[in-house]
């Protein structure tokens, strides 16, 4: 067993992506604080979207043996999915930086007896793992996808040409405008920093090459899809911090493309402007 150590339509750059960095560690309280409210009655408000977590597993083509990052990964309802794609050659890692979400993934996966499931809590500013892997997942993960910082740290954990898959939550097209104050709300009720909800892919969108975009709940939510590109492949220097009795533990198992990147995105404009 391995010891872990304590990683459609393509827009170009929106009005959001211009605005200044968030203040990242306060969004993060923010964060932490709201999912202690909804930790322990998590699970059962995803049943709804169940499919759509299957969906974007999908979109990540997983291998047998292969190596994958569930990003944010709660209360760990991707792990068994993700595992299952990967067997028992494979190795799912999955972080959080709630540890009341966090617990319930470590108690899933001790319960379970998995020997290739590491779970550790983190920041997605300070997330490093002790290999490079093959496909990321970005299930619900609206803070990390605004934060540059977060998005440097977590693509860092993966080779170039890892494959990315994204789902979350978005404003209506604008013919639905007056539904948007409602989706807001929702919004607020989970992430440190609401807002930033007309194109929440647009820091993430660049750094990927064959982008893939699918609206989901009638424009409400997306999939998207891509490939990591060698040019935004950033290496975090900073290890994480396990989490205490992570389940990785009591388991006892964890020519720059920048420019054509770009010239690509400004040239497929987002459907929901």
């Amino acid at each position: 067993m391995t010891m872990p150590v304590p990683s459609s339509p393509k827009p170009a750059a929106s009005a959001d992506a211009s605005l200044p960095a968030p203040d990242d560690e306060r969004i993060r309280r923010n964060s932490i604080d709201k999912y202690r409210r909804h930790a322990a009655h998590y699970d059962a408000t995803c049943r709804r979207t169940w499919t759509i977590r299957q969906r974007t597993i999908e979109a990540l083509a997983l291998k047998p043996g292969e190596r994958v990052l569930d990003v944010a990964c709660g209360t760990g309802l991707s792990l068994a999915l993700l595992r299952e794609r990967v067997g028992d050659r494979g190795h799912v890692y999955g972080f959080d930086h709630s540890g009341e979400m966090l617990a319930q993934a470590q108690h899933r996966s001790a319960d379970a007896g998995w020997h290739n499931v590491t779970v550790l809590q983190s920041a997605a500013q300070e997330i490093a793992l002790p290999e490079s892997v093959d496909a990321l997942l970005f299930h619900y993960t609206h803070d990390i996808l605004r934060s540059a910082a977060a998005l440097d740290h977590v693509l860092g954990c993966a080779r170039p040409g890892a494959r990315v898959a994204i789902a979350g939550i978005k404003y209506f097209p604008r013919w639905l405008e007056p539904l948007n104050a409602w989706v807001y709300y929702k919004n607020f009720g989970y992430n440190g920093a609401p807002g930033g909800l007309r194109t929440p892919w647009d820091r993430i969108a660049p750094r990927l090459a064959d982008w893939r975009f699918t609206p989901t709940q009638f424009g409400m939510g997306y999939i998207a899809s891509g490939r990591l590109t060698d040019a935004h492949v950033a290496r975090p220097t900073r290890p994480a911090r396990p989490a205490l009795h992570a389940a990785s533990v009591a388991n006892a198992a964890p020519g720059s493309e920048a420019g054509p990147a770009r010239a690509h995105a400004a040239r497929i404009a987002s459907i929901e402007q």
